[in-house]
């Protein structure tokens, strides 16, 4: 599908309607309770399902949708917009399927993209470890060699959704003198002997989405399994960052969104001195950065995701990971200002749970730590520009 560069075409528009509709019927009520009890909204999955929304980036060569970077980009800032939880469905389908999608055997790929096509599965990704976090590349996790299968012995930390998927995008070393070249990536099944998870994270936020340890004893999988050549693991885990991390951005997009929607119908209606404070220039000059700031980060975005799309179809896309970290950076940073002005425009009644915004901006946090802080972002950009 041809788009230009840096506008949505019309049938993004009528996806944003379609997307949105679901949202504010179906995800948006039971979004609070998500947060309330801590639990995976499987109500919510099963909605994106029947709409063929939980993994729409998958290629219609897999039985997917075939939709673009922008397309997905969307449907994660819509759900979002209701609720952060639920668009980690979404995003994080997407964030393990790139490494198969660019790296995999066409073999690996019809096993393994079809269930996650027909929301039969859901797909997360295994890169972090207790001590490796923004340094990836230390990480201890082992694969050896025995026969045609390899052994998985390690702990990966913080992984999105562990235990409510059946697969996961597993980074392991291989060749342990060969530092970042010796790390491998491999398909693991939950129910894969010597699969386990850690007990669920206690987070500030995006608590409907569990957030696990996963635990590897002698696991023991086929070669088959491996994505890629052997060593290639790291490379592949990067160049997957470039493309998800414009997901991210996306995440903080619709929770900006979605505050700056609550501020706004607020501010119209709620009145102080005799006026709606609506009326007051101080508050104006506030709801006018909000969406100056969510604006300027949705067109980064947008701009990133064409490029993702073209780097996808084969394209060589040679600012692809200066604008995917510029996105991701600039949309959370912009979301957790918009989050943290749309509770001060509520006033007592934004720091109460009675309204979202106050679950929007613990929910805006992760998004500036996730997939890379941005601290790492900032030094992704500036290596891209001095090198």
């Amino acid at each position: 599908m041809s788009f230009p560069l840096y506008a949505p075409a019309e049938e993004h528009e009528m996806l944003r309607e379609t997307v949105r509709a679901l949202a504010d019927e179906k995800i948006a009520p039971r979004a609070a309770a998500a947060d309330e009890n801590e639990e995976f909204p499987w109500e919510v999955y099963k909605d994106l399902v029947a709409a063929d929304l939980q993994a729409v980036h998958i290629p219609e060569a897999y039985g997917g949708a075939g939709a673009d970077a922008l397309a997905t980009v969307i449907v994660i800032e819509e759900v979002a917009r209701a609720c952060a939880s639920s668009s980690l469905i979404p995003a994080v389908n997407k964030l393990g399927t790139v490494p198969l999608l660019l790296s995999a055997s066409e073999d690996l790929k019809q096993r393994y993209l079809r269930p996650v096509a027909a929301g039969e599965a859901m797909f997360s990704y295994a890169l972090s470890e207790p001590e490796a976090g923004s340094d990836a590349a230390a990480m201890k996790t082992r694969a050896e060699r025995d026969g045609d299968h390899y052994v998985l012995n390690g702990t990966k930390m913080w992984i999105t959704n562990a235990g409510v998927s059946e697969y996961y995008t597993v980074m392991a070393v291989t060749h342990p003198s060969a530092g970042a070249r010796g790390i491998s990536a491999f398909v693991v099944e939950k129910d894969d002997e010597g699969v386990s998870f850690g007990p669920k994270e206690k987070k500030l936020g995006i608590k409907g989405s569990p957030t696990r340890q996963v635990i590897l004893e002698n696991v023991r999988i086929p070669e088959s399994r491996m994505i890629g050549e052997p060593g290639t693991g790291f490379k592949t885990a990067l160049a997957t960052l470039d493309h998800t991390r414009i997901t991210i951005a996306a995440q903080a997009l619709g929770i900006a969104q979605g505050a700056l929607d609550h501020a706004i119908g607020y501010v119209k209606e709620r009145k102080q001195f005799g006026k709606r404070i609506a009326d007051f220039q101080g508050l104006q000059f506030m709801v006018a950065d909000m969406a100056m700031k969510l604006e300027a980060a949705r067109q980064l975005t947008y701009a990133a995701a064409a490029k993702s799309e073209l780097a996808m179809n084969g394209t060589p896309v040679k600012d692809l990971t200066f604008f995917s970290s510029a996105a991701k950076c600039a949309a959370s940073d912009a979301a957790m200002e918009i989050t943290t002005d749309a509770v001060q425009l509520l006033g007592g009644y934004g720091y109460t749970r009675d309204f979202p915004v106050e679950r929007m901006m613990r929910d805006a946090k992760i998004t500036q730590i996730y997939e890379g802080t941005n601290q790492i972002q900032r030094m992704v950009m500036a290596r891209q520009l001095l090198k």
